[in-house]
């Protein structure tokens, strides 16, 4: 373990804003992982820049970094990746600009998930600057630059790298934007799984005052459809609200009036809880369809199963942490869409924890900079928790 001690206190929201001033529109860095990993280092971190690629995707920066050698080994992770602006004229500031406004951070990335990243890197380094003697434990970092896209050359594989290099992460906080209305108000210590399915009827075309020498395939689309949405597929769990199978899109292509349509497609996604998996919704699925009949292509992508990390040491410590620093007590929660967590949960027990998300993803995303350095404080009394200081 380095003894290299701070030399000045950062200043979270400033930090926050340098991060946001880099571009890194998924899959780009843009520089956002040389600025952290030179702060990590001035805190005497080991830095390990990772470039991932495979066929047919983009190469990702990826980072993973840590201060000491021994255990336990409590790790943040998160991503720089952004997703994209939209038409920048449509900002009332640069998404870019990090501009600082009646103490409002704006800009792209703020709350996903920038300010978090921020936030904890200034509360690792106020803990190295106070650790109790003898102190043996370990914090990481595992910093990918593909979180909001296909997330195959991210965090997945970084985990990877660090068990096949023999290292052991004990514990980690991913720094989402859970918190609902108020800073502290949810953890998350789960995810419902998420799969697409691309549905494709071929029928017969032809004249639509000549029907019986056609097969029209958007009948026979709407038939199969319905039968995947007539019932319910659950009634929710202890932990997870009921799984859900929603129609995104239709397509026939067809601008005529007199024309009946050979082709018809459509796409739909499932988010489901624990009573499931992705190959049971499968079954589920084509039993449905074969019921209502007839010949069709159906093609698969599972983005991550369900998961659930019991209450525990993580989310015991965090919401310890919140009520220390907030006066809240968290709602522990399953809600919301995927995240890196999917991956982590099989190396060891993870929450996940951030700032308010109402704005991510979203025109004008920003944050009160004050939520900043109280999501610091929240990291600090968290690393103080975990390690036994408290």
């Amino acid at each position: 373990m380095s003894d290299v001690a701070p030399k000045t206190t950062l200043d979270p929201v400033g930090f926050a804003a340098e991060l946001i001033r880099r571009p890194s529109v998924t899959p780009k860095d843009e520089g956002a992982l040389d600025i952290l990993a030179a702060r990590l280092e001035a805190l005497g971190f080991t830095c390990h820049r990772l470039r991932f690629e495979a066929p047919g995707t983009d190469p990702v920066e990826n980072l993973y970094a840590r201060w000491g050698a021994g255990h336990p080994n409590i790790c943040f992770a998160g991503h720089t990746d952004v997703v994209p602006t939209g038409a920048a004229d449509t900002w009332s500031f640069d998404p870019f600009g990090a501009a600082l406004k009646n103490g409002v951070l704006c800009g792209r990335g703020a709350v996903d998930m920038k300010g978090a990243i921020a936030a904890f890197t200034a509360a690792a380094e106020r803990f190295i600057a106070t650790r109790p003697p003898h102190f043996t434990g370990s914090i990481s970092y595992l910093i990918t630059g593909d979180e909001e896209g296909v997330a195959i050359n991210g965090t997945r594989k970084v985990l990877e790298w660090v068990a096949a290099r023999g290292e052991q992460i004990d514990a980690c906080v991913v720094g989402e934007p859970t918190s609902a209305t108020e800073l502290g108000d949810m953890i998350k210590i789960g995810r419902r799984g998420s799969m697409t399915g691309r549905l494709t009827v071929t029928g017969v075309q032809g004249h639509v005052a000549y029907p019986h020498l056609a097969d029209n395939a958007a009948h026979r689309l709407v038939t199969l459809l319905h039968a995947l949405t007539a019932e319910r597929l659950d009634d929710g769990t202890e932990h997870f609200q009921a799984s859900g199978l929603q129609v995104t899109t239709i397509d026939i292509g067809n601008p005529a009036t007199n024309v009946i349509p050979g082709a018809a497609r459509a796409t739909f996604n499932i988010r489901f809880n624990d009573l499931w998996t992705s190959a049971k919704l499968k079954g589920w699925v084509a039993e449905r369809l074969a019921d209502a009949g007839g010949e069709y292509e159906l093609k698969w992508e599972v983005s991550g199963e369900s998961f659930l990390v019991p209450p525990g040491v993580v989310s015991d410590c965090l919401s310890a942490a919140i009520g220390t620093v907030t006066g809240r007590t968290p709602e522990l929660s399953t809600t919301g869409g995927t995240s890196d967590a999917r991956f982590i949960h099989a190396y060891c027990p993870v929450a996940e924890f951030g700032l308010v998300g109402q704005t991510m993803h979203k025109i004008d995303e920003r944050v009160p900079a004050a939520e900043i350095e109280q999501l610091a404080e929240i990291y600090v009394a968290f690393l103080d928790r975990f390690f036994g200081r408290n």
